[in-house]
């Protein structure tokens, strides 16, 4: 497949996929396909309609956003997105869909199969890290910074307001931060792994952001977004634009976008 074509399959499938919140069956936690509901369907893929509805009139600032259920299957294969995988740091001013920012998140972090098992593998299945969103042009999210629940596959908000600006200039003034429609942030407590592994959790937790951030690489380029990885900041001045826990250590910043 040629790149041109490639890229209308990507655009494709993520519009494909945005119609998806219309439907009546719910994403449960570690199930591998949607649980049909009768009735008026399942509250929560209801309540993601209805709160992507009212984005045309101003997003809602919920507590909790149960998000769009992720895509299993795609037109993108793997060694394709492996060959078009770059770093970028030009993005579009389009804002992102709910479906998007869910696809990355479970990319990430989401629960992949029985016994809660994750996308990216983890060292003794202890997972210490954190994902959160922050929001800036996400479609039916309000801007703020979330934390990623993957048992809920939800969003729950830790901080209203659009952070982007502010983390951009934490992060030693990487402009792309604050440009992107949407930031993942990578945290991770140390002492999870640590419990088990003492000092060599430590390298085992950074091994495990490398999975997870190489699986969000690849998910927004089978979907026709763009990142960058981005590592240098201090770590306190983040956590304090995030409002993110002492223990919550950020290990890294992901801007999501479409490529500029």
């Amino acid at each position: 497949m040629s790149t041109q074509g490639a890229e209308g399959v990507a655009t494709r499938r993520r519009v494909e996929r945005r119609a998806v919140h219309g439907s009546s069956s719910c994403w449960l936690a570690g199930a591998l396909e949607p649980t049909p509901r009768p009735g008026l369907g399942c509250f929560a893929v209801g309540l993601a309609f209805g709160i992507l509805v009212m984005s045309t009139v101003g997003a809602v600032a919920a507590e909790s956003l149960t998000l769009p259920r992720p895509a299993l299957d795609g037109d993108v294969s793997v060694e394709a997105a492996i060959a078009r995988r770059r770093s970028v740091r030009d993005f579009a001013p389009s804002p992102l869909a709910s479906s998007d920012v869910g696809q990355i998140l479970w990319a990430a972090q989401g629960i992949t199969g029985h016994g809660l098992r994750r996308a990216a593998p983890s060292a003794g299945a202890l997972y210490p890290l954190e994902a959160y969103l922050v929001a800036g042009s996400v479609e039916g999210l309000a801007p703020g910074v979330y934390r990623y629940d993957p048992r809920g596959h939800q969003l729950t908000l830790v901080r209203d307001g659009d952070v982007r600006a502010h983390l951009a200039a934490v992060a030693l003034g990487q402009s792309w931060v604050a440009r992107a429609p949407a930031v993942l942030v990578l945290a991770a407590i140390h002492e999870r792994s640590e419990r088990k592994y003492g000092v060599r959790g430590r390298r085992y937790v950074s091994i495990e952001v490398g999975h997870a951030a190489q699986n969000v690489y690849l998910q927004a380029t089978a979907d026709g977004l763009a990142t960058v990885i981005v590592g240098a900041f201090p770590d306190q001045a983040v956590q304090r634009a995030l409002g993110l826990p002492p223990e919550h250590a950020p290990m890294a910043l992901m801007p999501i976008g479409e490529p500029g």
